[in-house]
């Protein structure tokens, strides 16, 4: 049998017990030999910088420190990093690249609650389920059945903005439903949006045309502010705005002045900045429902990022190829 592949934790190490439940986590040690009590929080710690010279594959997620040059100089075995969460930007440095060095993400797993959550919010925001669930509790009685004009979901037009993982997944996820998705990504052509079977659109007319437009782009110095003021006006009475990518895709100034006319709607799991101030109007607008950046992995779909990563040591154990692995050009389209 070949000799396993050296591996180092390098994560916050409480976060390890989640990501890599038993199961997981002897799965992985088949893969590689990896010791779960020898954690790298700090890369200039004594028994990590002898950890890491022997390292051939770092399995790093949240609270991994940067990975510099210096770092690299004291790994020098290292040939892969794979990532046990979404985006590598906090961490890695081009160096990284430049020596070869393979990176690999489990974003597409971590993408999957997301849309999830998306998917979730969209068919409750189109049957108006937040704002009725509000009024039955200020009423403290329900006003009994009824036909309710302006809802449901049959035809309901939704906007995605960004063909990003998740904007992917999400578009999958909603064929089955009879709503009318349309997409809007800057890198995406044609062809490309009929591969994902929805039309593709400008922003400014999906933003138009769309009864829910749901937020899905990377945080780049391109999209800061990409739903402004302007963005926001176009957007149909009644429509909903949700954001699950990051806070600053939105200005939120522009949307608080537009959700106090009571004329949008806004659902965010994300906000600017994170978390919200207490005197944020945002708390106490009634349009406005926030949730505290759950809609990514949490509890136990967490193990689905463990199990990404177990997989791709897998493979690079074998001889193989990384899946998911993660190209230095990439960094400037992606979360």
């Amino acid at each position: 049998m070949p000799e396993r592949p050296v591996a180092l934790f390098a994560m916050t190490a409480e976060n390890i017990p989640q990501v890599f439940p038993p199961e997981v986590l002897t799965r992985l040690r088949d893969a590689v030999e990896i010791d779960p009590s020898t954690v790298a929080e700090d890369f200039s710690d004594p028994g990590v910088r002898e950890a890491l010279a022997e390292a051939e594959i770092l399995v790093t997620g949240w609270g991994c420190p940067r990975i510099d040059a210096a770092v690299l100089d004291a790994a020098p075995k290292l040939r892969a990093i794979l990532h046990a969460a979404g985006s590598v930007k906090g961490f890695t440095t081009p160096a990284i690249w430049e020596r070869g060095i393979a990176v690999s993400s489990a974003a597409t797993a971590n993408a999957v609650p997301v849309a999830e959550y998306t998917l979730a919010m969209i068919l409750l925001a189109g049957k108006d389920v937040l704002a009725h669930r509000d009024r039955m509790r200020a009423a403290r009685t329900s006003p009994g059945w009824g036909i309710v004009p302006g809802i449901g979901n049959h035809g309901r037009r939704v906007g995605v903005v960004g063909a990003s993982r998740i904007g992917r997944k999400l578009i999958e996820l909603l064929r089955p439903f009879d709503l009318r998705v349309s997409l809007t990504d800057p890198y995406v052509d044609e062809t490309g949006a009929a591969a994902l079977g929805v039309p593709l659109l400008p922003l400014d007319d999906l933003l138009a045309t769309s009864e829910i437009v749901t937020v899905h782009a990377p945080d780049t110095p391109e999209t800061h502010h990409l739903i402004g003021r302007r963005e926001l006006a176009r957007m149909p009475d009644g429509a909903v705005l949700v954001n699950t990518a990051r806070g600053a895709l939105v200005d939120h100034d522009a949307l608080i002045a537009e959700l106090s006319t009571g004329r949008l709607t806004a659902i965010l799991d994300v906000t600017d900045p994170e978390p919200l101030p207490a005197d944020s109007p945002l708390w106490d607008l009634p349009n406005a429902y926030v949730t505290p950046h759950l809609a990514g992995s949490q509890g136990n779909e967490m193990a689905r990022l463990g199990l990404a990563v177990t997989e791709e040591a897998e493979r690079l154990a074998a001889g193989g190829r990384l899946e998911h692995g993660i190209p230095l050009s990439a960094l400037e389209h992606t979360a």
